[in-house]
């Protein structure tokens, strides 16, 4: 036990004082906090750039559909053809051309409308024409019919769904998209945690057995000591680091939104049918569906299943480690690690969010290779406590076995050099 800590303590060393450690641990929040005020910066620059579009409407019946944007100026070509409207437009560089050619028949009229453009058109823009043409089109047909707009228009209904639980909470129509943001944060990061840290790991062991440190090092300790000791010790040190991310990043966020007054959710990045909902429901009630999430059921199993999931895994990273020489070596092994982890992300995106206790959601939820990305995405939605109970005795019985198996290819592979493993002989290595 006392040697264990020792290799604890020196990896979590070697790696805190690494200076590229050190450069990137303070780099890392200044370059994504930097990204994130780029890009919403760029967008507000974007958004306020207003397009020019020529309108040739020889019908004479939509002109008056279409009204001027924020960010869209419609131009009227009167008294031309078609041809003379295409020189126009590429001449002046409006950003594209719309013709409504003449016909006798509103119903042919929205099947022959065209919208020339050089390059490729903007899809708002466009979205914008077709909904107001859509309407317009709609009501000139039921005037066509006879009907009465007034009366349709007085008899139109505004449905205002109210949703509550059964116990009388008033929740919000984001209440799922708020769950699954959550989760899905917890879950990715647990995934990037396991991938950038794992291959830490890995390569710690192929660095110390290609400088032959190793073989110093495995005559006074054990070689399950010794991988137990560069998991733990370089999970701390990933640790230290996330905490540092997190508190640097947060005070790098307030300063830069205070000094540059840039208001992150009036970008264009924001999903507006999102930001929609958040006003229809209200911001009140938005905020109620954040504090009635199970939050500290959501920490607590973060913190088990970040335990059992990132020691899983860096047990096939050190055994991946100790039997190659180089990081070319690892290629072979390393895509059936990443396999389960995807799947875990893809499930839990999609299948999850639909249906957080369904069949799929609920035995990816179990399997151990994918249950600490899966079930930190369903927690949000309510988990029975015997639910997680299972998922995690399942989680490290299989991190048992697998360290049990990895420890052996370790004890072997650290000591072998000058030849590309195969899964074959990783099966002769289990045995010895």
């Amino acid at each position: 036990m006392r040697n264990l800590k020792l290799i604890i303590k020196r990896e979590y060393n070697a790696r805190v004082r690494n200076k590229s450690f050190i450069i990137m641990t303070i780099l890392s929040p200044v370059i994504l906090v930097g990204m994130v005020f780029l890009v919403v910066y760029l967008s507000s620059l974007n958004n306020e750039e207003v397009r020019n579009i020529a309108v040739l409407d020889q019908s004479e019946l939509l002109q008056d559909a279409l009204e001027d944007s924020e960010n869209l100026k419609f131009i009227f070509l009167d008294g031309m053809d078609l041809e003379n409207a295409k020189i126009i437009s590429l001449e002046s560089k409006y950003h594209g051309l719309l013709y409504i050619p003449h016909t006798d028949s509103l119903t042919a009229l929205d099947q022959n409308l065209q919208f020339f453009v050089e390059g490729s058109p903007n899809i708002s823009a466009i979205q914008y024409i077709e909904k107001s043409l859509n309407s317009k089109l709609t009501n000139l047909k039921l005037e066509q019919d006879g009907v009465d707009l007034m009366q349709i228009e007085a008899s139109k209904s505004n449905v205002d769904i109210h949703i509550e639980n059964y116990k009388g909470e008033q929740t919000s129509k984001m209440s799922s998209w708020i769950k699954a943001i959550f989760g899905g944060a917890a879950g990715y990061l647990l995934m990037m945690f396991i991938i950038i840290y794992g291959n830490m790991v890995m390569r710690s062991v192929i660095e110390e057995k290609t400088n032959r440190i190793i073989e110093i090092i495995i005559s006074s300790v054990k070689p399950y000591h010794l991988m137990m000791g560069k998991i733990i010790g370089t999970s701390l040190a990933g640790i230290t680091q996330f905490l540092i991310w997190v508190v640097l990043g947060g005070i790098l966020l307030f300063v830069a939104t205070s000094v540059f007054g840039l208001q992150i959710e009036n970008s264009s990045v924001a999903n507006q049918e999102m930001i929609d909902q958040v006003n229809n429901s209200g911001l009140q009630t938005v905020i109620n569906d954040i504090l009635r999430l199970p939050m500290t059921t959501l920490i607590i199993s973060f913190l088990f299943f970040f335990i059992g999931g990132y020691f899983l895994y860096s047990s096939f990273y050190a055994a991946i480690g100790a039997a190659v020489d180089n990081e070319t070596d690892t290629q072979q092994f390393m895509f059936p690690i990443i396999i389960p982890l995807m799947l875990a992300i893809y499930v839990g995106f999609f299948a999850v969010i639909e249906n957080p206790h369904g069949t799929v959601a609920v035995v990816f939820s179990y399997i151990p290779l994918t249950s600490p990305i899966v079930m930190l995405m369903r927690i949000p939605f309510g988990v029975p406590w015997w639910e997680i109970l299972i998922s995690l005795l399942l989680l490290f019985a299989t991190f048992a076995l697998v360290v049990w198996f990895a420890a052996k290819i370790y004890r072997v592979g650290i000591l072998m050099y000058g030849k590309k493993p195969t899964y074959k002989e990783l099966y002769k290595w289990l045995k010895y």
